[in-house]
């Protein structure tokens, strides 16, 4: 093959996943999932990166099998340095340091959100990649922000949370509805059987295109807290009307300033990015938008949307036609900045 042949990968949170990517064609992308956490409702780092030292040496194989290609045969590696959980990026970093120095090929850092808005440039992740300058929300459960877009490595972050994230608050909403974790998934699941105008939460009236969700958490709790005591079985009796209404209004504080800075800007290519890009009723909004508003919209394969070694190899080969190399003394980071 001629084209440049990278092994990304990444292992910033719960998720030990490694991608072979030619060109920009993905060959493999394999993951294995922590669901030890889903006992503790939340992820609990000290077993994450116990976990990634248990799933790195069979993950990267898989991947290199389902390519069909041979260690020797890469020209790079790239893994995730930040931002993460220090201690799960410490094993993709020391592993990604490891096998570059044995294999002798050059060592690629990337940023985790960075490379969650490139995935975008993945040869199958839409049927035509966005053109610059686009918008992204990129929304996930550790961070939720709208980034214009003006070259794959210049982004400016023009809005974010000044609290939890889209994806943090779908989690702890789904706590007090007894859901397990990570409760996204399945609030989106039970909100196609329910009414999303039965119930009314407050909305944060934030300036600019900044974010806040710990004002619907706490109006969802004491909104639980007042019906439960009339009620024991309110919950249950009401859970897909109230995870309707939670992730119409979820949906709503992340479109409104979207589509502020999108007016604001007079920017029509507008895409999607990171985990709460799955979700059914964000991507009908962009749908919408598109229609309404004429947006050029894009929204990610599904499996670019969560935690991925594609999308770490994608930027990988970017950085490396650019010859942007890391040695061996870059250490993993648990914040980075875009």
């Amino acid at each position: 093959m001629s084209a440049s042949i990278i092994l990304g990968i990444e292992s910033s949170c719960d998720d030990t996943s490694a991608a072979i990517i030619c060109g920009s064609k993905i060959l493999s992308n394999i993951a294995a999932n922590q669901e030890i956490h889903n006992e503790y409702g939340g992820v609990v780092p000290e077993l994450a990166s116990r976990a990634h030292q248990q799933n790195i040496i069979p993950v990267v194989e898989k991947a290199f099998s389902k390519a069909n290609i041979q260690q020797n045969e890469i020209c790079a590696i790239g893994f995730t340095r930040g931002p993460g959980l220090l201690g799960s990026l410490l094993v993709g970093t020391s592993f990604a340091k490891s096998l570059a120095m044995s294999l002798d090929v050059p060592l690629i850092e990337v940023n985790h959100l960075q490379a969650h808005i490139l995935a975008h440039f993945i040869d199958d992740a839409n049927p035509i990649p966005p053109t610059f300058p686009f918008l992204c929300l990129t929304v996930s459960g550790g961070h939720t922000m709208v980034v214009l877009v003006k070259d794959y490595f210049e982004m400016e972050i023009i809005g974010k949370t000044i609290d939890d994230a889209a994806g943090e608050a779908f989690d702890k909403i789904g706590k007090i509805f007894d859901l397990d974790y990570p409760a996204g998934p399945i609030i989106d699941k039970l909100a196609k059987e329910g009414n999303p105008d039965a119930f009314q939460f407050n909305k944060p009236k934030m300036e600019g295109y900044d974010y806040s969700f710990s004002g619907i958490k706490t109006s969802v709790l004491y909104f639980i807290q007042k019906e439960v005591r009339k009620n024991p079985d309110f919950i249950k009796e009401n859970l897909n009307d109230l995870c309707a209404s939670v992730q119409k209004s979820i949906i709503e504080i992340l479109m409104d300033k979207l589509e502020k800075a999108a007016n604001d800007l007079h920017i029509k290519n507008v895409a999607i990015a990171g985990g709460v890009s799955a979700n059914s009723a964000l991507r009908k909004a962009m749908e919408m938008n598109q229609d309404q508003l004429g947006w050029n919209i894009f929204i990610p394969k599904f499996e670019y949307t969560t935690d991925n070694a594609a999308m770490i190899a994608i930027v990988a080969k970017l950085k490396y036609e650019r010859g942007e190399f890391a040695d061996l003394r870059t250490t993993a980071t648990a914040k980075y900045d875009l």
